[in-house]
């Protein structure tokens, strides 16, 4: 039995979440191909954990029996205290997934849209900064210190359902993601269903999603998507949110005419929600504004001369107004050079050099939130630098999560947060091994990228009012917790 790929997920102010895979081998170099992974072991998970390193004298035991997926929340924690810990499946102590450091060439990696065979391999093996490896959990841990001030309410952050995908891809010329294991749901219905689950259940009064819906905006796609989030709550595109209200934008994957059924714009009629269109919504005084940055046709981001337009003229209504912005496609330079696609994972550059003067204008806006790179990524602007942009990990496939949004007096506080159903565990695990096994040191994003707290005044704020939770709690809130 062999406990490996041991990753820290998520670090909040009072507790911390560790997934692990228990195997019937060791875990392969890297790179390595999925036909050599090693198969799953049902095997019972704890945590160990404590202050001080030799003394791990606290135990919080997975919930539901034996599993090869496991996910243990550790909580009743204090704010501002390292914690160091351990996982062990039944007696093994699990080791850190190691993660090979990567450099993405300028203009990204360069492949045909049908390379030879190897062709693709080599490329991506290419990527590696030879020796040099980071580790997925250190053995240690400090907890966050929220903002000051009552938690005003909370938003979930997600992108990347792809409805009716069967096997995916990062871009042109790269080998097609994993395919959902025989017998089972398609994996983007597992993921759906467990991020709208958990969120709600982890106290998401909004859910916000940044684009791709679907894979390709066909009819019955458009239908499954909806019906996935309306799981969550009610989509709503104008006016003041309400707890279980949800909103959405277009993405790439969402166009009319990217599939070969024909131009049918089903997401129009659908979700209420033509191209080239501007949202605007309210939570407790908190601005949201939803961009299409989606071009018909095309990979990379857009925003239209008349959405711009109607941008500058709602931030211009009140500047100082607190506004969160999200939109399918990453802003930065800096989001854009680290693509593995390069400059078409992003908005146009000069797009993105007009979007941010604007928000230079407007102290109001303070997160950008956007998706299409399928990764967690925390960047930052010098022509706008209040700002946060934030990409967000796909919800479909590994880590396949969603991040929350605390919303206090005195700032925010971001956690990303795997999704916990049986099925969504087993399938970030398989999802894991896309791309020579690269695709965790490319998508994961560092502790500090999934997990921070940002300062600022938004004591103008109101609380929403929180709905009740009837639903099933996620796996890792039922963990027990007690002291050995």
């Amino acid at each position: 039995m062999f406990a490996q790929d041991l990753e820290l997920v998520t670090v909040t102010d009072t507790s911390f979440v560790l997934t692990w895979y228990t195997a019937d081998g060791p875990a392969p170099a890297v790179p390595g191909r999925a036909a050599g992974r090693p198969g799953p072991v049902d095997a019972p998970g704890l945590v160990r954990y404590g202050t001080r390193p030799g003394r791990l004298d606290c135990v919080a035991a997975e919930w539901g029996g034996t599993t090869p997926y496991h996910y243990v929340e550790v909580t009743g924690l204090r704010p501002g205290v390292t914690y160091y810990y351990e996982a062990v499946s039944a007696g093994a102590v699990a080791v850190p997934r190691l993660m090979p450091r990567l450099a993405i060439p300028a203009g990204g990696l360069a492949l045909p849209h049908e390379p030879a065979a190897g062709q693709a391999d080599a490329a991506l093996a290419s990527l590696l900064v030879a020796g040099i490896t980071d580790s997925a959990s250190p053995g240690r841990v400090t907890t966050l210190v929220p903002p000051p001030g009552e938690l005003l309410f909370t938003i979930a952050l997600s992108n990347d359902l792809h409805a009716g995908e069967t096997a995916g891809s990062l871009g042109a010329g790269l080998p097609a993601g994993t395919a959902q294991m025989p017998g089972l749901p398609p994996y983007p219905v597992v993921m759906a269903q467990a991020m709208t689950r958990d969120a709600a259940a982890r106290g998401a009064d909004v859910l916000v999603v940044a684009g791709d819906l679907t894979a390709a905006a066909r009819p019955d796609e458009v239908t499954v998507s909806r019906a996935l989030l309306d799981r969550f709550g009610t989509l709503t595109l104008t006016g003041r949110l309400s707890a279980g209200d949800y909103v959405v934008v277009r993405g790439d994957h969402d166009q009319p005419g990217i599939s070969a059924a024909g131009q049918c714009d089903c997401l129009a009629a659908d979700y209420q929600l033509p191209p080239g269109s501007l949202t605007v919504t309210e939570a407790g005084g908190l601005r949201l504004i939803g961009l299409d940055t989606a071009a018909p046709d095309a990979h990379s981001g857009v925003i239209s001369e008349s959405a711009l337009a109607a941008l500058q003229d709602v931030l211009a209504e009140r500047p100082g107004q607190p506004t969160l912005v999200f939109g399918h496609h990453p802003v930065t330079g800096h989001a854009t050079a680290t693509a593995i696609d390069g400059p078409a994972a992003g908005l146009n550059r000069g797009v993105a050099a007009r979007l941010e003067a604007l928000y230079a204008t407007a102290p109001g806006v303070f997160l950008h939130h956007s998706g299409h790179t399928h990764r967690n990524l925390r960047t930052a602007s010098p022509a706008a630098s209040g700002v946060e942009f934030l990409e967000v990990a796909a919800t479909k496939e590994y880590p396949g999560g969603f991040a929350l949004l605390s919303v206090y007096q005195g700032g925010y506080m971001v956690n990303f947060y795997k999704s916990s159903t049986d099925l969504a565990r087993q399938w970030s695990q398989v999802s894991s091994w896309q791309y020579l096994g690269l695709f965790p040191a490319y998508a994961l994003g560092t502790t500090a990228d999934r997990n921070h707290v940002v300062h600022r005044d938004f004591s103008a704020l109101s609380p929403l009012r929180h709905r009740t939770w009837w639903g099933q709690r996620p796996r890792s809130l039922r963990s027990d917790a007690a002291t050995t």
